[in-house]
């Protein structure tokens, strides 16, 4: 019988997966080696960049990976799966090489993010925990930096915790949203889980539990006078919510205790105008205005664009369920196969439209950087092996429009790729979320602005090295003769 307790995501797979991995093995191709690219095509919210995110998950899932006996009772007793494959499973340990773009890095379409270099059966059966980790946390860790972005270095905090789509959506969204930027989030277990502040004040039911506002806000005032950040809009903001907090604000002793106020309804310019001017003209300049209600990256530009008085945005469903676009659509493909010599043999899928073809071979990704301003030039990827000479000008072109071409002259090139696994061991140690964190803001920050700004951003280059493009197109004339 199934343990509803149990949490061990190993058969949370995909039917096909299985079907397909039984089906090799019985065509006696279980040791055949294969490389597997995840990556993406398109960029949510027509932005210009997404930020990767997810990485540790994938680690502590591949570390972790294993089908119980009740797995394979289930198996055996409700499909029809050869007992060898149910041995296999039975007796499964992951050897694979993984190599990765780290997290917190901007990434782009059609680039590599993720590869998986080992046996066939092994590449597929962490397919659909590899995608939806990666595509969720990388979706949510975007939608954060746009959202942090249009704050225009005001603090953003993750307020979506009971709006997210199941608790591995508030927990993993939270995590998520803190590499994108914010500087916390609602959700408690997150901090107990991955270290990352938490931040939280009062509902409207505090404040409808009493009998006044002014006795609300007092009484929350006395247990928590290093936290009074007092909610102003239960019944009116500036008739009965500010002057209510104002006489709380001034009865409290230390000066310099952590007052604010916040607002959760209403016409955020006008109010917040309107507050910071009273609250100033009673001395608190330091109580901070925080607002809340449905915000997106959309609003708070237009806003702060209005002149709004907003020291904290707190950003909940939009954020956490990246409600204009809430799907990456990254893919995980098959791009070379090695025969039993060792000799690799690249693979390619066609398709009619051009943004579904794939691109062959053992790849890895370098980032260009202009060594006068160490700012971002663009992506090149090369075969894995590939070395590129710093010394020589580096012709950089478009893959499907090749006459557009840059000819790039005192540059450096960074290889993005880590290695993760080396033949199923664990080699590398993940930072922090909040080291993340860091690393997003200090690598973000040298893309130029038309890449990372809100609308119509200037597309980044991805392009092939030459090596690479030609062997692509081998294998599309190979494979496409008789395609019209």
């Amino acid at each position: 019988m199934f343990d509803k307790n149990e949490r061990n995501l190993s058969l949370l797979i995909d039917f096909y997966e299985l079907t397909m991995s039984n089906n090799f093995m019985l065509d006696e191709k279980t040791n055949t080696i294969a490389c597997f690219d995840m990556f993406f095509r398109s960029i949510p919210d027509n932005g210009g960049y997404c930020i990767m995110a997810g990485l540790e998950q994938l680690i502590d899932f591949i570390k972790n990976i294993h089908f119980t006996e009740s797995d394979i009772e289930f198996l055996k007793e409700n499909h029809n799966f050869d007992k060898k494959f149910l041995d296999y499973l039975k007796n499964f340990k992951f050897s694979c090489d993984v190599f990765s773009i780290e997290e917190g890095y901007p990434i782009f379409p059609k680039e590599p993010i993720v590869t998986i270099r080992g046996p066939i059966l092994e590449c597929l059966l962490i397919e659909t925990m590899l995608l939806l980790t990666l595509n969720h946390q990388i979706l949510i860790a975007t939608k954060s930096s746009r959202i942090c972005l249009s704050a225009n270095g005001k603090d953003v905090l993750e307020f979506g915790a009971r709006r997210a789509q199941g608790y591995d959506g508030s927990i993993f969204g939270a995590r998520a949203a803190i590499i994108g930027g914010c500087v916390g989030t609602s959700c408690t277990l997150a901090e107990k889980t991955f270290g990352v502040p938490t931040f939280g004040t009062m509902s409207h039911s505090w404040v409808q539990m009493f009998d006044t506002e002014y006795e609300a806000f007092k009484t929350w005032a006395k247990h928590s006078p290093n936290n009074c950040i007092l909610l102003i809009d239960t019944y009116n903001v500036l008739k009965s919510g500010l002057p209510n907090a104002i006489k709380v604000f001034k009865e409290i002793k230390d000066k310099n205790a952590n007052i604010g106020v916040r607002i959760d309804s209403g016409d955020i310019t006008y109010l917040t105008k309107k507050v910071r001017k009273i609250l100033n003209s009673e001395g608190l300049y330091h109580a901070k205005i925080i607002v809340s209600n449905s915000l997106d990256e959309h609003i708070i530009t237009n806003v702060l664009s209005e002149g709004a008085e907003v020291d904290i945005f707190g950003v909940g469903e939009r954020l956490i369920t990246s409600k204009s676009e809430p799907i990456l659509g990254g893919v995980y493909k098959l791009c070379a196969l090695y025969d039993e010599n060792n000799n690799l043999i690249p693979k390619i899928k066609i398709s009619e439209n051009n943004n579904k073809i794939t691109i062959s071979g053992f790849k890895t990704v370098y980032r260009i950087f202009d060594s006068t301003n160490h700012m971002a030039i663009a992506d090149l990827i090369t075969n894995f092996d590939e070395e590129i000479d710093e010394t020589k000008p580096l012709t950089l072109f478009d893959p499907i429009f090749t006459w557009k071409r840059k000819i790039v002259k005192n540059f450096y090139a960074v290889k993005l790729h880590k290695k993760i696994f080396d033949k199923g061991e664990c080699v590398y140690k993940s930072p922090s979320v909040m080291e993340i964190r860091e690393i997003k803001k200090r690598e973000l920050s040298k893309f130029w602005r038309e890449i990372t700004r809100l609308e119509n951003p200037q597309t980044y280059f991805v392009d092939l090295s030459e090596t690479l493009w030609n062997e692509n197109q081998n294998l599309l004339n190979k494979y496409s003769n008789d395609y019209i």
